[in-house]
């Protein structure tokens, strides 16, 4: 079966009024400290599965050899900058890092999206987080009353993770933390999306947080039945049994895709569609339903106004187990077999054979490997797959698994994929996705032909932070990005001075090429004096005009401010 690109945008456009665009993204993830670290991962077929981390489960001693010990786990799970934010030591120490971590993720999110967070206080900006542990409140009632102080309430309490972004950021829309089990992070940017649909919020930040702090979590899927004994994600292979925890968040900055393009913001992609239902009765709470799962991938097409035959990628669930991974792929074939000509199998893969199954933050991390495969053009290879599950007839369902980094298919369409994410009680999730949509150029005209005008020889490029520190790391930063990046020295000056946060401790770069540029940065990260460098720290005070009258300025030169300015006048 072929496919008209006309036909799928056209199909695409008549959903604009509801498209969902993705702006901004952030992640914390094994190996990962950000999207481009996330991106290298997948793209060179990295598995960041270790041992854990000595010292994380000192309480606990699991089976030894077995899988419970192993997983995907984040560095420095107990380092915040609580100053940053404004909070005491002692509040910090009392607050779940959950919390912690979806604060940062969420300012880092914004700061991709070129949104200075300042601008939107008191705006119906909305943030959903999904998630479902609480081990940290597991570990603080470990140690009785003693641990309980004035901040154990908020700092423990689920549903403020989502409530202490909107608090820190003055957001006036909907905050709440979502609890679906493990399909809750991707079901929190439905709500996000739909949330913007209805006009009851402008901006979203959706976001999907889980750390694996306690070892008798893990303990209690083991005993549950659920975990790999060999510590190893087999997705959709004949040797799958069972998952593999993973730990980390994500974050994503969503807008309507027509104040989007206004906007002139960077797009990532676009959520054309997505839908929620549950499982109901099945032969068990936890037993995935092949009819449920079919009929939430249907009508989040259906909403998309996008056929099944013009997907060329979905991002799985994939928990690999023996159970789920054959009901998921019956559930897939039964929407895209149909579809499908021979030869043309739908591709599909899994995350969490990288950095294992990040749970009530699984679907994010599944969203944010689908805009990053749409904005490199690139569909990761699903690792640790060699023989199909024999549950599975991929030729049968018309699916395939790569098993090395692959083109999209029919490059000459528009990239269109699908995520999907199930709880383990029966709530399932599927996202559709397309490529960002091509900008628009301006005709050429009169003006066209008329010389450039030149960039000023020398710029300023603007950097702040909390402290020097911070502004020395502030600087280590953008010397890396700028050592390789082809944005113009004009272009970064811009944004440095336009979609930042202007911090107290401050620094200006006036240079006149790359090179001198670079030089004047490596001066700050060193601490020593460069030529073009000045720093400084804003004090409080109060601005004056100093009228000197010692000839160097003209007579008079004060009443032009006076005639034209009534609060000069008044103070003068």
């Amino acid at each position: 079966m072929t496919t008209n690109r006309n036909s799928v945008e056209s199909r695409a456009s008549r959903g604009d009024d509801k498209a969902i665009a993705v702006i901004g993204m952030s992640c914390r993830l094994p190996m990962a400290f950000g999207p481009a670290d996330f991106w290298q991962l997948l793209h060179g077929g990295t598995g960041a599965i270790t041992d854990v981390p000595p010292g994380r489960w000192d309480t606990t001693e699991p089976p030894a050899g077995s899988g419970v010990r192993r997983g995907g786990f984040i560095d420095g799970i107990g380092d915040f900058d609580a100053a940053f934010f404004g909070i005491s030591p002692r509040e910090a120490a009392a607050m779940d890092p959950q919390q912690r971590l979806v604060l940062e993720l969420a300012w880092e999110a914004l700061e991709d999206a070129g949104v200075v967070p300042a601008r939107l206080r008191d705006s119906r900006t909305a943030v959903f987080v999904g998630t479902l542990r609480d081990d940290y409140t597991s570990l603080a009632n470990q140690y009785g009353e003693q641990v309980i102080t004035q901040h154990s309430m908020t700092g423990l309490n689920r549903g403020v993770i989502a409530n202490r972004v909107s608090y820190y950021l003055g957001l006036r829309g909907p905050s709440l933390t979502v609890d679906a089990a493990q399909s809750s992070s991707l079901v929190a940017v439905h709500l996000a999306c739909e949330s913007l649909r209805s006009g009851e919020s402008t901006t979203a930040i959706a976001a999907g947080i889980n750390l694996n702090i306690l070892g008798e979590s893990a303990v209690t899927e083991e005993r549950f039945g659920g975990l790999s004994p060999d510590g190893t994600a087999y997705t959709f292979d004949a040797r799958a049994n069972g998952f593999v925890r993973g730990e980390g968040g994500g974050a994503v900055i969503l807008k309507p895709l027509a104040q989007a393009e206004a906007d002139g913001d960077r797009i990532y992609g676009v959520i054309r569609g997505s839908a929620v239902n549950n499982d109901g009765a099945t032969p068990g709470l936890t037993v995935p339903s092949r009819e449920a799962q079919r009929e939430v991938i249907r009508e989040a097409y259906e909403k998309a106004g996008i056929s099944p035959s013009d997907v060329q990628y979905v991002e799985l669930h994939g928990t690999g187990t023996p159970v789920g991974d054959p009901i998921e792929a019956g559930a897939l074939g039964d929407v895209f077999s149909s579809h499908r000509a021979p030869g043309d199998p739908l591709l599909v893969g899994s995350a969490k054979t990288n950095v294992g199954h990040l749970e009530g933050a699984a679907g994010m991390v599944g969203l944010l490997k689908a805009l990053l495969s749409l904005t490199h053009r690139e569909i990761p290879a699903s690792l640790n797959f060699e023989t199909p599950n024999p549950a599975i007839d991929l030729d049968g369902l018309g699916l395939s698994v790569p098993r090395e980094l692959t083109a999209w298919p029919h490059p000459d369409r528009p990239l269109v994929a699908g995520v999907s994410s199930f709880g383990m009680g029966g709530t399932n999730c599927h996202v559709v996705l397309t490529e960002a949509p091509a900008p628009e150029t301006a005709e050429a005209g009169p003006a066209a032909v008329d010389a450039p005008v030149a960039a000023p020889a020398v710029l300023p490029w603007i950097l702040s932070g909390r402290d020097a520190d911070a502004l020395r790391a502030q600087a280590a930063k953008l010397r890396a990005f700028a050592a390789t990046s082809e944005a113009g020295t004009a272009d970064l000056g811009w944004s440095l001075l336009t979609t930042r946060t202007t911090f107290d401790e401050r620094a200006v770069v006036l240079a006149d090429g790359k090179d001198a540029y670079l030089a004047g940065l490596d001066s700050l990260v060193d601490g020593t004096p460069g030529t073009g460098v000045v720093t400084g720290h804003v004090q409080d005070g109060r601005l004056g005009f100093l009228f000197t009258g010692q000839g160097a300025q003209r007579a008079g030169m004060a009443q032009e401010l006076y005639a034209s300015f009534p609060a000069f006048a008044a103070a003068f």
